[in-house]
């Protein structure tokens, strides 16, 4: 998404569960609500407060503007430096010093 669009939020909603293997249930006690909330969310009856979209975005792995959209472009290189922040937090410590040896390359062709 790259920019924030109501109508498209539910099927993105929808999207991340069923790309994290999840039943309306499970993500429904994940985030303390009922699973017809979440049929609601993914249907678009229903919009999520700032709060669940946080918990949501939480649970998925991915920032809130990823969730949403990019919703100011100044924000953008921001966005994108939590992003990565995100996926290399979770990578093991041999993954990340072949992703510095990576980027040193990438330094190095540019320079």
């Amino acid at each position: 998404m790259d920019k924030f669009d109501n109508e498209k939020l539910g099927a993105r909603v929808k999207e991340l569960r069923l790309q994290m293997g999840l039943t309306q249930n499970q993500v429904a006690k994940a985030l303390h609500v009922t699973p017809g909330y979440i049929s609601n969310v993914e249907n678009n009856r229903t919009a999520m407060s700032l709060r669940m979209l946080t918990y949501y975005a939480r649970l998925s792995g991915i920032t809130l503007d990823s969730l949403v959209g990019q919703i100011e472009p100044e924000y953008e290189k921001t966005a994108l430096d939590n992003e990565l922040l995100e996926k290399i937090s979770i990578l093991s410590a041999q993954q990340k010093r072949k992703l510095i040896k990576t980027l040193e390359i990438w330094e190095n062709d540019t320079v």
